[in-house]
């Protein structure tokens, strides 16, 4: 009775005497002898697929494809030689000759194939409207941009933007009291900004050069021509600040001419308007001006499509998320849509214009905000609607490896010329200092821009190395890796949580915030320069003629010498010439008249000398005396 195993309730009652066995365990057991007698009973019928290869896969995906088991698989791998686990990636012959011998036919396709289509079919002419004017401002800083849109827009947008310079672009779409409607990008003219206006050029139809008729043509103005050239956009001139006393707006439009830009005063074909906008002086003109042009290019687009168009902007938004401006190109945008923007995917949760006001659809050349991205995506990215959340997904698992592979191969290319560096530096040809900072900005534009700026003001010798710079505040893992890298964090309109604030002032992290890039690029500069090696002046000071050597107990040997040109100072370099020829240099470690050390030896006067560390002196030498100075310097 004991061996009969573990007492239950219903053999204690005795109840189990009339139990009978369930039909599932009858059938159970009788799979079991069949398998055991037959050896894995009736074979399947082999079905043949076509499986679908890309360029590297993991075994257990391709067990999936193939509709086999994984153990099959690696029991098969294990047979060829290899030991490989269901998790390991084969190349794309290697899976080919496994689905071969499995029985199944084989189509290659290359990873960036999921790219394929994204675009959509090419509209048809019959299906156009006509679409608003994307129309982009652009100039040199200061030269009155943002001041030309207010008064277009009849808003104040300056007194937003610290130190009165626009630090990111602005899209904004503006209706005529004709009831046209035309979209304004408003890119920043500060020079750090370059990238950032390049963007502005590109997603543009017509660019508008805001030039100030007291400053006339200036850097960022040339800037700025070019890139709405190589965009291959039309230009219109608008001759701002002409209601100053020393405006000279004549002289703008010959300035003009040196950049191949030709205004139809002067028998060329770029519309010039001389305008103010402080007294709203030509405004009218100028938005005339842009509609000529507008109908001249004869701007259409298909409305009822899948949407797409590019990303202006990218930000974190701490109560609503990744946030990124977009301007629609083509098509509707719906609430709904699935988006793939970059290496971000996302369905469109929300869609807002620069006013604020939800919106459930947003057509061709409308610029709004959308929120239900998974990150914050690059400016300049393209932006697509696609079919299902898989498509999505796939596409930007793409993405994200092609971008891992790019950073690895500059990883890589970085080391290299990391190794030649070190090699420079064991030759003694350069010595560079490195200055690693940590940026968090508040937009993606505003982090890039100020990460070229540093790179611009790295020189050979001294260098600021951006180790992360990302969007949104500063968190506890910033001043943790600011505190393993000792570098200082520097905020462009974002600040510290609590707990980072008090990380970093348990683990003496310096945090400095900043609302204008000016300061902040001068503060780089300050510290590198800091950083620069004192340049070293020297001064020829004088020769002395070595008559005699004596050699004195405890102090070695001591030359007695006649200055004969110059002077001589105590503590001062010299190098010892023996025919003419430098044999050693040193410093001087003894000045002597008579038995009194001195500090100074005037010419034709005797002395007695010896050098730090060095005795191999003989009469008739000529010692050569000279000063070093320790110059500071400064980046240019």
């Amino acid at each position: 009775e004991r061996r009969r195993g573990k007492l239950t309730i219903s053999s204690a009652l005795g109840d189990d005497a009339d139990r009978q066995r369930s039909l599932a365990s009858v059938r159970r057991a009788r799979e079991r002898e069949r398998e055991r007698r037959f050896g894995g009973g009736e074979q399947r019928e082999k079905v043949s697929i076509e499986v679908t290869l890309p360029e590297t896969i993991t075994l257990q995906d391709l067990a999936g494809r193939m509709n086999e088991r994984v153990a099959d698989v690696v029991k098969f791998m294990i047979n060829q030689g290899e030991m490989l686990r269901g998790n390991d990636i084969v190349d794309a012959d290697t899976a080919e000759l496994i689905a071969e011998e499995f029985g199944h036919t084989v189509r290659r396709v290359a990873e960036s194939d999921v790219e394929i289509g994204l675009e959509g079919e090419a509209d048809d002419p019959a299906l156009m409207q006509p679409r608003p004017p994307i129309v982009t401002i652009m100039g040199h800083v200061d030269h009155g941009k943002t001041s030309l849109l207010d008064a277009l827009r009849s808003t104040d947008v300056v007194s937003g933007e610290a130190g009165g310079i626009t630090q990111h672009i602005g899209a904004y779409q503006v209706q005529l009291k004709s009831g046209q409607k035309i979209t304004f990008l408003d890119t920043p003219g500060h020079a750090a900004f370059t990238a950032m206006r390049a963007r502005g050029a590109n997603a543009t139809d017509i660019a508008i050069l805001v030039v100030a008729a007291d400053d006339s043509v200036m850097p960022q103005t040339i800037e700025s021509i070019n890139h709405a050239k190589a965009a291959g956009v039309p230009i219109i001139v608008a001759v701002n600040k002409i209601d100053l006393h020393d405006a000279e707006p004549d002289k703008v439009l010959t300035d003009l001419l040196q950049h191949d830009i030709q205004v139809e005063s002067m028998g060329g074909e770029t519309q010039a308007v001389k305008v103010s906008a402080k007294s709203r002086i030509g405004l009218d003109e100028l938005t005339d001006a842009i509609s000529l042009q507008a109908e001249i290019l004869e701007l259409k687009a298909n409305p009822n499509r899948d949407a797409d168009g590019v990303v202006i902007e990218s930000q974190l938004d701490k109560g609503r998320g990744p946030v990124a401006t977009v301007l629609v190109k083509r098509g509707t945008l719906k609430r709904g849509d699935i988006v793939v923007a970059g290496a971000q995917w996302g369905k469109v949760r929300a869609i807002t214009d620069e006013r604020g006001q939800q919106l459930q659809d947003a057509g061709p050349s409308l610029p709004v905000e959308l929120l239900g991205l998974d990150g914050a995506p690059d400016p300049g990215e393209a932006f697509v609607v696609v079919e299902t959340e898989a498509r999505a997904r796939e596409i930007t698992d793409y993405r994200l490896r092609t971008k891992r592979q790019v950073s690895g191969k500059a990883g890589a290319a970085a080391r290299a010329s990391l190794d030649q560096l070190l090699s420079r530096l064991k030759d003694g040809t350069v010595e560079t200092s490195e200055l690693p900072v940590v940026v968090k900005g508040d937009v993606q534009g505003s982090v890039e821009a100020i990460s070229m700026s540093l790179d611009k003001i790295s020189t050979e010798e001294v260098r600021a190395r951006v180790i992360h710079g990302a969007v949104g505040g500063i968190s506890e893992s910033d001043v943790l890796l600011a505190r393993s890298s000792n570098a200082p964090i520097f905020a462009f309109n974002v600040r510290a949580n609590k707990q980072a604030r008090d990380l970093a002032e348990k683990e003496g992290v310096e945090i400095r915030y900043y609302s204008v890039i000016y300061d902040l690029i001068d503060d780089v500069k300050s510290t590198l320069s800091g950083m620069l090696a004192p340049e070293k002046r020297e001064t020829f000071l004088g020769y002395a003629d070595i008559l005699e050597v004596f050699n004195i107990t405890k102090v070695g040997k001591v030359a007695g010498c006649r200055v004969s040109e110059g002077k001589v100072l105590r503590g001062c370099g010299v190098r010892l010439l023996r025919d003419d020829v430098v044999i050693h240099e040193g410093k001087l470690k003894t000045l002597k008249r008579f038995k009194d050390e001195v500090s100074e030896v005037s010419g034709g006067m005797e002395c007695g000398m010896a050098f730090e560390r060095y005795e191999d002196i003989r009469v008739g030498d000529k010692i050569e005396c000279f000063q070093v100075e320790e110059i500071a310097r400064t980046l240019a």
